[in-house]
């Protein structure tokens, strides 16, 4: 009997493979915290609760930003990121600013090929939802090449309606992403600018960055204390097409975010070292290996059970601490929980 060997077909459009460059998209992990206050004028900048997510702010407004369980429905999250206006700010002075950013590493992004002939557009898609309806903008800032940068807006057209916003920039043939573990792109959501970043020509293609063209048309979303503003769903993609979201298991997601931060929490299981005898005194040397290698040698603040901290040492792949000891007994000597970061 003859067998016919059938080969499937492809379906031309079908992406394979990891597609989304962000890192924590649907804002499913939150090692720092749930929920902090973030402002004014600086306060609370950085990054305070969803992993990958930082903020950046010069404003007299102050906003509780937290991880919701309010999504857009039937589209499979199960959590937003949240940012509540707590003291509103309705005279936006023209330095004031309000952003936030995840930032990415050049090494993960060669596949955009910037900076050749060859060079990808970029799709960024994403779910927003917000109280505050009009015109919001969204920059992309090459780190690598004196901030070479690009904004595109779009529009919230009804009040506490999740919508999907889908961005194409455009390929830039200047200027390459460096193969390395440094900052090379940074995407920015604006959510309030003064004149020092609104008052010129939206720059809609790549080139060297002009303040007064990264925010143009961005509305106050801080004008009121009944504002609110959710986001979720985050994904940029080579090419001009969105995709679906790339949902991944929370322990994926939680290993991707381990490389810039990663949080041992209390378990009431100190880590205890071994004893040695130094030249004055005795000391614990206690380790930790992290889940995974960190971007760079990280920081650390730990709550030390027993014994004195006397120095540390760290690596990409393992914490350490000496630790010293007034008895000479291991058991004295231990970390309860620590905090390594690595972020870019």
């Amino acid at each position: 009997m003859a067998i016919t060997k059938v080969t499937p077909s492809l379906v031309s459009d079908q992406v394979f493979g990891r597609r989304n460059l962000i890192i924590n998209g649907d804002m499913r992990v939150a090692q720092r915290a749930t929920s902090a206050t973030v402002g004014p004028n600086g306060t609370g900048e950085g990054y305070q609760t969803l992993d990958r997510w930082n903020h950046g702010l010069n404003n007299a407004a102050v906003t509780t930003v937290s991880q919701s369980s309010t999504v857009p429905t039937g589209e499979g999250f199960a959590n937003s990121m949240k940012i509540d206006v707590t003291t509103a700010d309705t005279s936006v002075a023209s330095n004031d600013f309000w952003v936030m950013n995840t930032k990415l590493e050049g090494q993960d992004l060669q596949r955009i090929k910037k900076g050749t002939s060859n060079a990808e557009k970029l799709t960024l898609s994403f779910w927003v939802r917000s109280t505050k309806t009009g015109v919001y903008v969204v920059e992309l800032e090459d780190k690598d090449n004196a901030t070479r940068s690009v904004s595109l807006s779009y529009t919230i057209a009804s009040a506490d309606t999740w919508q999907k916003v889908e961005l194409v920039f455009p390929a830039d043939t200047t200027g390459a992403f460096t193969n390395d573990n440094n900052e090379s792109l940074r995407i920015v959501w604006w959510l309030v600018a003064g004149s020092n970043y609104s008052s010129g020509t939206l720059n809609t293609t790549w080139g060297s960055q002009t303040d007064a063209n990264r925010a143009v048309g961005q509305v106050n979303l801080f004008d009121s204390t009944s504002n609110e503003y959710y986001i979720t769903g985050v994904q940029l993609e080579v090419g001009d097409k969105a995709t679906p979201f790339e949902h991944l298991t929370y322990q994926e997601s939680a290993m991707l975010c381990y490389r810039y931060f990663y949080k041992m929490a209390d378990q009431g299981n100190p880590m205890y070292g071994t004893t040695y005898n130094g030249n004055t005194a005795d000391r614990g040397f206690v380790f930790y290996s992290t889940p995974v290698p960190m971007n760079h040698t990280p920081t650390s603040t730990q709550t030390v059970g027993g014994g004195t901290l006397s120095s540390t040492y760290h690596t990409v792949e393992r914490l350490a601490w000496y630790i010293s000891l007034t008895n000479g007994d291991a058991s004295a000597g231990n970390v309860d929980y620590f905090t390594a970061e690595a972020e870019l």
